[in-house]
């Protein structure tokens, strides 16, 4: 995806964007210094990116992707850094996050690098995904005292059922491409510098189908998985929450920040 001359939605910076004739909307994570870390403003652009495209008969299929050697590291660690369980009640980005959780057209993921955290979540919120081989998928929110919090713990286990969810999320231990696609995350896995390319070819084939079929097909896919998810997602961001209180978290993100090991004592 070239650089465009008429981003889709204006005045975006951490957002990349171009819509081509064939009804593609291709959009690039454009963080590359922070290693994409999806910071506030970074997901307002991509909930209101998407809201537009929601409305835009013009949109049939949307591209999603980052770096070569990143997708996205996770969230922005220095915007969490002293944030309260207050603060994250009110937190925009549950906003944003809804708003991205309930875009109602094909979305793919094209991944490559690391996929962490947040990033990780992004990337489950879209219908498919293609990764290159260089790709390393993980929750590793637990070494900040934290746990995922946009819905990593049930997403993940849906995909990829309980036992290998809890590896990762328990022990952040990452998920490699041929690993993800074994267990469901991913729907191929390829050269690194064809991951775009093949996301986008999938795209034009969905672009070319009835608009309004495949928002219907998308939508009666996903009720085989979302019965559950609304309580499931309450509860987490309620644990996510509550951890913004306690002596670990504050060591875990001061450890991180700091290029040193935790000391977590259970407080």
């Amino acid at each position: 995806m070239a650089n465009p001359h008429a981003p889709y939605l204006d005045g975006c910076t951490d957002i990349l964007s171009e819509l081509d004739d064939k009804y593609v909307l291709s959009l690039r994570l454009n963080r590359p210094k922070a290693r994409n870390a999806l910071r506030t403003q970074l997901l307002h652009e991509l909930a209101q990116t998407l809201g537009k495209a929601n409305r835009d008969e013009h949109v049939r299929c949307v591209v999603l992707t980052g770096g070569e050697k990143v997708f996205a590291a996770g969230a922005d660690i220095t915007e969490m850094a002293d944030k309260t369980p207050v603060d994250v009640l009110n937190d925009p980005r549950a906003d944003h996050w809804a708003a991205i959780r309930t875009f109602n057209k094909p979305l793919i993921g094209a991944v490559n690098g690391f996929c962490l955290g947040g990033g990780n979540e992004l990337a489950m919120h879209c219908d498919i995904l293609i990764a290159g081989k260089n790709a390393q998928f993980g929750q590793p929110e637990i070494n900040l005292g934290i746990i995922p919090g946009a819905g990593g713990t049930q997403r993940l286990t849906q995909m990829i059922g309980k036992s290998k969810a809890m590896r990762m999320v328990l022990a952040a231990q990452f998920m490699s491409a041929e690993d993800a696609e074994k267990a469901g995350l991913v729907a191929e896995v390829c050269e690194p510098e064809l991951t775009y390319d093949k996301a986008y070819a999938l795209a034009c084939v969905i672009a070319s189908k009835p608009p309004v079929a495949a928002r219907l097909a998308k939508e009666s896919v996903l009720k085989a998985s979302d019965a559950l998810l609304a309580e499931g997602l309450a509860f987490e961001r309620k644990a996510f929450g509550t951890l913004f209180a306690t002596e670990d978290k504050a060591e875990g993100v001061a450890a991180f920040m700091e290029k040193r090991k935790p000391v977590f004592k259970g407080r």
